[in-house]
């Protein structure tokens, strides 16, 4: 198996790892609040909202103000394995236990949008998973490009704080209002509101995972990434 081949391998199991992590969490939580009245139904909506809309308020104010939530940070360095396929699974599950906090306001979001649609809490984990996993697997199916996209890109990333602190507060004002199902109606074919607005909240999910993943606290590290994950298997070749 050619060097590339494994290299990407080793990054699916590290996307494999991050995703039963989240997944488990989605499960979790639509099996905690599935059963909860409509009544409180409706203020767990209204809350949820209000608490994305205070997480995109404070990612945009830590542009200028020292936020202590977004800086503290949980590492965990996991054990290396025999086999480098265990050891990038083991790696993409400390990934998300650890996760890195300044994208917490986003990660807090999808919690929140799913505590206000338990019924789809898995499918919203997961869907966020997979838009963070996915440019995970592109790196490292062309991790010989990474590094001019990593220089192209760098300026850039100054303003991610204020385009995903005006996603979060939309998404709140949505939520909060209930006019996500009004929103659908321009974006899917109507085919009744619960499935429509469930499809609408897999793609927010799934943009959220995207905009997770071109953030200054996670892109920059995507070199180290693929590092750790080339050095699995320069130690596995080695045994």
């Amino acid at each position: 198996m050619r060097n590339q081949d494994i290299i990407f391998l080793n990054s699916v199991f590290f996307v494999i790892g991050f995703i039963i992590v989240f997944s488990v969490v989605g499960i979790l939580l639509q099996t905690l609040v599935s059963s909860v009245a409509l009544g409180l139904m409706n203020t767990l909506r209204i809350i949820g909202g209000a608490v994305i809309i205070a997480f995109g308020v404070l990612l945009i104010a830590s542009i200028r103000y020292y936020i202590p939530i977004f800086t503290r940070e949980y590492k965990i360095k996991p054990a290396r394995f025999s086999n480098s396929f265990i050891s990038s699974l083991v790696f993409g599950i400390a990934f998300a236990i650890g996760w890195t906090p300044c994208v917490g306001p986003i990660l807090g979001s999808i919690y929140a949008l799913a505590i206000t649609s338990p019924s789809i809490g898995f499918l919203l984990l997961l869907a966020y998973s997979l838009g963070l996993g996915i440019p995970f697997l592109i790196a490292g199916a062309f991790i010989s490009k990474v590094s001019g996209f990593m220089k192209k890109i760098g300026p850039f990333l100054k303003y991610f704080n204020i385009i995903g602190g005006i996603f979060l507060i939309a998404l709140g004002i949505l939520v909060v209002s209930d006019y996500i199902g009004i929103l659908s109606v321009f974006l899917i074919n109507m085919n009744g509101y619960i499935e429509v607005n469930g499809s609408l909240n897999f793609i927010i999910a799934i943009f959220a995972g995207i905009l997770t993943f071109l953030s200054p606290c996670i892109l920059p590290l995507v070199p180290a990434y693929l590092s750790y994950i080339g050095g699995t298997m320069a130690e596995t070749e080695r045994k």
